[in-house]
């Protein structure tokens, strides 16, 4: 690549490949990306079903839950799609993760709001997740942060503990479905504060090795 060519990428990220795996940069407006912001677009349109008739019907909610489903799961489309077909771009690994906090903060605010989920829970969430992202920002001039390993197991764990909380199945399981959702949220709010721990650990190795 020339130094003009490499000028013109910078200049213009939009230009690059969209789908195809080739030569050349990925568009900053690949399909991968896309979806990834499709998921964030999604995350208003699931907070008020979710929020509508105070989170009792039934129906409305069991459509929120599945919009919220849909929305996580295609976390792993866009990253399986990124990968195989090299078009992993610096704003997908910065827009990816935001778009799961998104999605994530906006349903345990609402199951908050709704009273089913102690607002501790929420806060101690949230200053995780808004903390870890301001960081990333932060040091975004000097290297783009991805998820790790930690963080992606505590993304699982939070998806997975709020799908059954959305879901309304006590009405057939009774407590074992409260019981079951509060041993879920716990480990999911254990495995947000340890991601984090993480995420600052690793940070302060980088910044002693680059010293």
């Amino acid at each position: 690549m020339t130094a003009s060519e490499g000028t013109t990428s910078k200049r213009f990220p939009w230009r690059g490949r969209l789908l195809r795996k080739g030569p050349g940069p990925a568009s900053t407006a690949n399909v991968a990306n896309i979806i990834t912001v499709i998921r964030i677009l999604m995350a208003p349109l699931f907070f008020v079903l979710l929020l509508s008739d105070g989170g009792q019907d039934t129906s409305v909610r069991i459509w929120a839950a599945v919009i919220f489903v849909v929305a996580i799961v295609t976390d792993s489309a866009d990253g399986i799609i990124a990968r195989r077909q090299d078009l992993v771009t610096d704003f997908g690994k910065l827009v990816d993760p935001i778009a799961d906090k998104v999605l994530i903060g906006g349903a345990l605010v609402a199951l908050s709001i709704l009273g089913e989920l102690p607002w501790y829970v929420t806060v101690l969430i949230m200053l995780r997740e808004i903390g870890i992202t301001v960081f990333r920002f932060a040091v975004l001039s000097d290297r783009v942060i991805p998820a790790s390993r930690g963080g992606k197991i505590k993304t699982v764990l939070q998806a997975v503990a709020i799908t059954l909380a959305l879901f309304p199945w006590w009405g057939f399981a009774g407590d074992v479905a409260h019981w079951t959702n509060g041993i879920l949220m716990t480990a999911a709010v254990v495995a947000t504060l340890l991601s984090g721990a993480d995420y600052l650990y690793q940070a302060a190795k980088h910044n002693r090795t680059a010293a």
